[in-house]
Formats: structure tokens, sequence, C-alpha cells
């Protein structure tokens, strides 16, 4: 229970890595506030982590919309008290070549991965020092350090989100914040089990520990980052991808 009477906020907490993240902290003795565009998701997860001993509550957040996060972290402090840990795990894609890619999905997709990082660690970091403590995890991606085709959009908001982790770390760490990212490899998630089977072992193929990721190997490595196990690490990218990039 290294995170007793500790507060956390994960967005896109309602389902996939979002979700074992939240299970993961409330196992460890944390208090979760799944932040979910999709109300209705964020609160069947929280009442199932309820219901298995765990404290979560749920709040609808568009991390794009600067009123409504801040509106949730106010929500926050005056429901529980400031916020110990934010995990800023929302993110989409909307793939394509970037000679062909829409104007609108890269700006959907920088709103969301990049934008939202910045809108709810800014918020965060409000909290965070005037209590002079807490730790922010950004979720980044593999792409975000070696490009991939036909995500121009997806890989510059992941290297966005790697720059702000370092900058705000800088910025923040004589308050006795911590700022670190995780870059997730291939996570076997709903996402990747669409693939065809073929695609899934070209892969894995490509990854020396000869297997996916599971969305429990990102959400020990949060537990980690926010804990007091790593009180020593701020700015730093964690690069949980089996190997593939070294």
């Amino acid at each position: 229970m290294e995170l007793k009477d500790k507060v956390a906020l994960v967005t896109g907490g309602a389902q996939g890595i979002g979700r074992t993240i939240s299970e993961e902290l409330t196992r460890a003795g944390a208090h979760v506030v799944l932040g979910d565009v999709n109300l209705e998701g964020a609160q069947a997860t929280a009442e199932a982590i309820n219901n298995s001993g765990g404290s979560a509550s749920a709040v609808k957040i568009d991390v794009s919309n600067s009123t409504e996060v801040r509106e949730v972290f106010d929500f926050i402090l005056k429901d529980k008290k400031p916020v110990d840990i934010v995990v800023n795990n929302a993110g989409i894609t909307r793939d394509g070549l970037m000679v062909r890619m829409k104007e609108s999905d890269w700006d959907l997709v920088l709103d969301i991965n990049l934008k939202g990082s910045f809108l709810c660690s800014q918020q965060a970091a409000k909290q965070m020092m005037k209590q002079k403590s807490g730790t922010i995890v950004n979720i980044a991606s593999i792409v975000g350090v070696m490009g991939n085709f036909g995500q121009a959009n997806y890989s510059a908001s992941k290297a966005g989100v790697i720059g702000l982790t370092k900058t705000l770390a800088r910025e923040v760490a004589s308050r006795g914040i911590r700022v670190n990212a995780i870059a997730p490899g291939f996570i076997d998630t709903e996402m990747t089990r669409v693939l065809d089977e073929e695609v899934r072992q070209k892969l894995i193929e490509q990854i020396p520990l000869a297997r996916l990721g599971l969305p429990e190997d990102v959400a020990r490595c949060v537990n980690f980052l926010v804990s007091d196990k790593s009180s020593y690490i701020t700015g730093q990218v964690i690069n949980l991808n089996g190997g593939m990039l070294m």
C-alpha cells in the first residue's frame, strides 16, 4: 500500500492501458480518478475497481478542452485533495500517409495527444507546486522516438510529449515534483489484436524478447515511477519495448 492516501488522475482510464494502470495504482493504495471522454465507460471501470476492493471514481474529461480540464482539477481538489499523481494516458490515432493526411486528422491527434498532456500537466503542476510534491507520468510511444510509416501525426504528437516531459521536469524539480515519460512499443491491446496474424508475427520478429508487451508491463512501470522507489528519477523516457529500440 505504498500509495496509500494518494490521489491519482488517469486520463483515458475507461479501458485498455488506462484501465490497467488505474487498477495497478488502486492495488498500491491510491484513490484513482478515471478521467475519460466516455463517462459511462469510466463509471463502469470505477465500479469494477470498487467492487474488487479498490478505490476509484469517474469524471468526464475532454483533455483538449482547457475549461473542462480546469474544472476537473478543481473538482478533484474540492472533493478529495490536491492531486498527487497524474498519468497522461489519453490518446488517439488517425493514421494515413502524410501526403494524403487530412488537416483535421493532424489537428485532432495533436489536440488530444499533445495539447491534452500539456493542459493536464499545467493544472497538475499548479496544485503540486503548492504542496511541493507530486509526480506526472506521460505515456509517449516508441514511434515518437523512431517514427513510423503512416503515423506522421501520432509520431509528432508523441515526440512532442517527450519534449514536454523533459522541459516540465526541469521547471518543477525545485518544487519536489517529478515528471517522466514511458514510451511503450507494441502492446497487446484491442488495437493490435485486430491485426492479421501474419502482420502480428512480423511485428514480433522485430522484438528481441519475441513477444508483444502487456498492458500490465506499462502499468507496473507507471507504478514504479510514481512511487518513492524512483525518487531520484525525473525527466526520463523509459523505453518499454522488449528491446525493439535500443
